[in-house]
């Protein structure tokens, strides 16, 4: 088989197929790839351990930070613990949640477009803030793309103190050519 054959069958498998996990496997979200195929993922119980990825998810598929992944444990494994065997995406996840298998430590866990959504009261906030006329249109980020493999960091914002400083900075110069 050629490796865009197989790619194609490797991709309509993980798209299309919905599958429930069975009694020995886990339900994990991954925390970061520490390289070599391996992840760091956590349960809905909060355990951490390192999975693996197969070879016929290798170059074919990708995962990232935050995505859940459907896990085989390995009993003779001593830091990987385990093996992927399925990722799941949003529609994956939200028939898991119908069926009643979604584990309870996920429940409060949202897929990345619910995110950039942000919850109920955020958005009615945010409408309220935009009828109100408070909010700048140039400074509403919220249709942004949320990058998952970034860790989040939160910037003071000063902008003032850099204008002001910005403007006697050019008077000089304009002063100076004069």
């Amino acid at each position: 088989m050629s490796k865009a054959t197989k790619r194609k069958h490797v991709v309509k498998e993980v798209l299309e197929d919905y599958v429930t996990p069975t009694k020995d496997q886990d339900i994990m979200r991954v925390l970061g790839s520490n390289g070599n195929n391996l992840h760091e993922a956590v349960t809905g119980s909060g355990e951490r351990f390192l999975v693996s990825m197969p070879t016929k998810f290798r170059k074919n598929i990708w995962i990232k930070r935050g995505d859940f992944v459907i896990v085989d444990p390995i009993k003779e494994g001593g830091k990987v613990k385990g093996e992927i065997s399925f990722i799941l995406y949003r529609d994956h996840i939200q028939n898991l949640r119908k069926l009643g298998v979604w584990p309870e430590g996920f429940q409060e866990d949202r897929t990345s477009s619910e995110r950039n959504e942000g919850t109920p009261k955020e958005r009615s906030e945010r409408k309220t803030e935009e009828e109100e006329g408070d909010s700048e249109s140039e400074d509403d980020y919220s249709d942004l793309f949320v990058n998952t493999n970034r860790a989040t960091v939160l910037y003071s914002e000063s902008e003032e103190e850099t204008d002001e400083g910005d403007d006697n900075e050019e008077e000089g110069e304009d002063e100076g050519r004069a």
